[in-house]
C-alpha cells in the first residue's frame, strides 16, 4: 500500500471519463489499498481512482471514519440506479479542490450496484453524507466535478481561485 499524490484542479485529467474495470486481479486489489490509504491519509471521506491518475472506474468512500468507526466501501465499476426526488443541499468539498467547499443541491439518496474487488456484485443505498459521497466520488469517473453544480458566478470564483493556486505552485517549484 502507498500513498499517492493527488491530482488537483485545473488538472485536465480529471474532466477524463474513466474507463470500466477488465480484470479483477492483483493490481485492482493494490490500486483499491493505495486508494483508501491516500484518502484517509489526505483526509477525505472518498477518492476515485482518477484523482490519483489512474482513470479505472474505481472509488473508495468512508463517511463513518470521523465517529471513530472506519468503514472502507470500495466500488468497481459503479453506477447509480435509483436516485431519490427528494433533494438536499450539503456543504461538498474535494481533495482536488483545497480549501475549497460550498453547498450542492443533490438527490437526497441514491442507490448504486457496483462490484467489490473480487468481481461480486452488490448493491448500496446510501441517505445523507453517504448519498453525498457516493454521487460526487461516481461523478468523478464521469469527469464531473462538484463546480459544476454551482452557479455560474460561484463556479467562476472557485475557478479564479484554482487556477491561481496552480499558477503560484508552479513558480515556486521552479
Amino acid at each position: 500500500m502507498a500513498v499517492r499524490e493527488l491530482k488537483f484542479f485545473p488538472d485536465p485529467l480529471l474532466r477524463q471519463e474513466c474507463q470500466p474495470v477488465q480484470a479483477f486481479d492483483a493490481e485492482l486489489a493494490s490500486l483499491i489499498d493505495d486508494l483508501g490509504e491516500s484518502m484517509y491519509a489526505h483526509k477525505g471521506v472518498g477518492l476515485a481512482a482518477i484523482q490519483i491518475g489512474v482513470p479505472l472506474r474505481v472509488v473508495v468512500v468512508d463517511v463513518d471514519q470521523k465517529q471513530g468507526a472506519p468503514r472502507l466501501i470500495e466500488l468497481v465499476n459503479p453506477e447509480v440506479l435509483i436516485r431519490s426526488p427528494e433533494a438536499e443541499e450539503r456543504e461538498e468539498g474535494c481533495l482536488s479542490f483545497p480549501d475549497e467547499s460550498e453547498l450542492v443541491r443533490r438527490p437526497a439518496s441514491v442507490t448504486v450496484k457496483a462490484f467489490d474487488r473480487a468481481g461480486n456484485p452488490f448493491e448500496l443505498t446510501g441517505r445523507g453524507l453517504l448519498s453525498t459521497a457516493l454521487q460526487h466520488e461516481i461523478d468523478h469517473l464521469n469527469g464531473v466535478l462538484f463546480v459544476d453544480y454551482l452557479s455560474r458566478l460561484k463556479r467562476s470564483l472557485v475557478v479564479r481561485r484554482m487556477k491561481k493556486r496552480a499558477k503560484k505552485e508552479a513558480a515556486e517549484s521552479q
